[in-house]
């Protein structure tokens, strides 16, 4: 199995591990993250989750030699695509740890993290388009809402590779570390002591925002702050707070 899954105090660690390749994905590999996305969500103990590749590779992207389909191009696409919105949909915080390449729907794999962290070898890459391809993966999606419109077409139109210091620059990196994946997994931990509903809430308030007016995402607050307001997470907060410790979030 290329993809190795491991499980310490709510964190999930999910390593792509096919360094031969430079951990580019086949569709059978998109089809058991989506499967591992599926069970995480479902979930009550896994709190946090980091997402990183071995080998001093994040991930290449497609892989290739292996996606000549017995099937419609469409078809394939949207298989693959299904695996991000799982993604993207997943309740709980994602941090992604980039060590190496990131190129094609492996820069799209890093976007669609809440919380990207890159060593100084990191390198992005739309490449789609030097293949004679379209972003894909989310990628047209994810990317100007990172970056800005005009960034992300010189990005996407151009598909020059960028450094982790520009990437951080850019804001899609949010720290560069050493020692990525320890890094990562520092912040992934202090996640997995979050209140679980409120990273819930927010994490699709802010993924909706967007989409909505200023109106519209007043009332979505209101809404979702009805429903922390009422959690025994909140009461404990307060109790803690009053206790002068750190309080433990159950996600009831």
């Amino acid at each position: 199995m290329s993809i190795d899954v491991t499980r310490s105090d709510g964190v999930v660690q999910i390593t792509l591990n096919s360094p031969d390749r430079r951990n580019a994905l086949t569709p059978d590999d998109f089809a058991e993250l989506g499967r591992q996305f599926d069970a995480i969500a479902a979930s009550t103990e896994d709190r946090s989750v980091l997402i990183t590749g071995a080998g001093g590779a994040f991930c290449a992207g497609a892989y290739l030699a292996e996606t000549v389909p017995d099937e419609p191009a469409i078809v394939l696409l949207s298989r693959i695509n299904e695996t991000f919105s799982r993604l993207h949909r997943l309740p709980q915080p994602v941090v992604a740890a980039v060590d190496g390449p990131a190129y094609g729907a492996g820069m799209s794999l890093a976007l669609v993290a809440d919380i990207v962290l890159a060593s100084p070898t990191a390198t992005f890459c739309q490449v789609f388009v030097k293949r004679g391809l379209i972003p894909d993966t989310g990628s047209s999606w994810l990317l100007p809402r990172i970056v800005g419109l005009h960034t992300a077409k010189r990005l996407a139109l151009l598909g020059d590779a960028i450094d982790a210091g520009q990437a951080q620059e850019l804001g899609i990196v949010a720290e560069v570390a050493d020692d990525v994946v320890t890094r990562a997994g520092e912040v992934a931990a202090r996640l997995a002591t979050g209140a679980p509903l409120a990273q819930r809430l927010t994490k699709q308030l802010l993924n909706a925002a967007f989409g909505r007016g200023f109106d519209e995402q007043l009332d979505a607050e209101a809404t979702s702050a009805a429903t922390v307001t009422g959690s025994s997470d909140v009461a404990e907060a307060f109790v803690a707070f009053a206790q002068k410790r750190d309080p433990v979030f159950t996600g009831r």
